[in-house]
């Protein structure tokens, strides 16, 4: 933007759909943030996008879109966002953090972005959670790669003309290596498919998402869907239940540990949702057994909606069950011990237990801790 004497460009337009990491990218690289709304389909409100550029026209520097969006949709109006965007004068970066669901199906650059995140993530044998590892190659349309950092021919160090374009030290550097540990499993596994393999793997994860989705519909239905399908992922509308019965999101979470399987996304993209993603990676067995434990869980909440048992005195607001809990003298829960510990036939041959209870999550949020040693700790040790 400088280079081109763009200054006044200071605006970086990001829907309410796109990964959280869009704004903070955005807002970490001195712009500020304006969200586009969403329609009543899961997709990018485009009459709400005309409305922002035909009033900051002038300042909008780019827009940040994931596609298929983090609603779980592939939004057909895409490349009209991506015109409009660039008719105001605006760049357009593609989050590929559901790259998953592209893969040997159609190219980021074709939707009209000029920059790509392609996260080896999930398709590239990388693992999906605990909010990362967000590594991968940064491609761009020919108009910036003057503005890529790159040094000289087998050079991992920033350049001069690199610091005057504004990247150095730890930018630069983590431009070219990330976290150097993921790349041998994405290249590994790149390696060992052929392109039909991949568009198979695409696919996959795409009936797979699909097919929890439409399995659970009766009893928690998907938010965002088109035509009855989803893309990669399907948000689970818990809100209805939640103000019906006091359940809440968490309470399904929680309690799905109980049933073995590590909770899925919380309250995000939309607060009191539930956000499946299965990729390609499970059988349908394990496919079928997820769609068993939450049927099973939706009977425990209809049990708190009938009034049969308290919420508070529920297996669901109590969940996860440790084994010092299950195994506990004496046992105080209006529930048995079964019914907390292996609720669903079967589960007692390889029962998982988690090593903690429910604990407070927006308290341990806001009040940090810090594990390492106080300074006069290190004191004692030299004296």
């Amino acid at each position: 933007l400088r280079a081109t004497g763009q200054q006044q460009r200071d605006l970086v337009l990001v829907p309410a759909s796109a990964h959280g990491t869009n704004a903070a990218s955005a807002a970490g690289a001195g712009f500020s943030v304006t969200v586009v709304a969403t329609a009543e389909d899961g997709s990018i409100d485009v009459d709400h996008l005309r409305e922002l550029l035909a009033e900051y026209g002038q300042r909008v520097a780019a827009i940040m879109l994931t596609y298929p969006s983090t609603h779980g949709v592939f939004e057909p109006q895409v490349t009209e966002v991506t015109a409009l965007v660039h008719d105001a004068g605006g760049q357009v970066y593609i989050d590929g953090a559901n790259l998953n669901a592209l893969t040997g199906l159609l190219r980021p650059g074709d939707l009209g972005g000029d920059v790509s995140h392609l996260n080896l993530h999930k398709t590239f044998a990388v693992p999906h959670g605990g909010g990362g590892p967000g590594v991968g190659p940064v491609v761009v349309k020919e108009h910036l790669a003057p503005y890529l950092p790159a040094g000289p021919a087998g050079s991992a160090l920033p350049t001069d003309e690199d610091h005057d374009r504004g990247f150095g030290g730890a930018a630069a550097m983590g431009a070219r290596f990330g976290s150097a540990g993921v790349m041998p499993l994405a290249w590994t596994y790149l390696a060992t498919l052929t392109d039909a393999d991949l568009r198979r793997v695409t696919l996959t994860a795409l009936a797979h998402a699909s097919y929890l989705s439409q399995a659970l519909a009766d009893v928690f239905p998907t938010l965002y869907t088109h035509r009855g399908h989803v893309a990669h992922e399907c948000v689970l509308d818990l809100r209805a239940l939640t103000a019906a019965t006091g359940v809440t999101a968490e309470d399904v979470a929680k309690r799905l540990i109980d049933y073995g399987f590590h909770a899925p996304t919380l309250s995000f993209p939309v607060a009191g949702t539930l956000m499946v993603e299965p990729t390609e990676s499970e059988p349908l067995t394990e496919l079928d057994r997820f769609i068993a434990a939450m049927r099973s869980i939706r009977a425990e909440i209809d049990e708190v909606a009938s009034g049969a048992v308290a919420l508070e005195d529920s297996v669901l607001r109590r969940s996860p069950h440790t084994l010092a809990a299950v195994t506990a003298e004496p046992w105080k829960r209006p529930y048995s011990r079964a019914t907390a510990a292996f609720p669903l036939a079967g589960m007692e041959t390889d029962k998982y237990f988690p090593p903690v209870s429910r604990v407070d999550n927006a308290w341990g949020d806001r009040h940090l801790m810090c594990t390492c040693p106080p300074p006069d700790a290190f004191e004692a040790h030299e004296a």
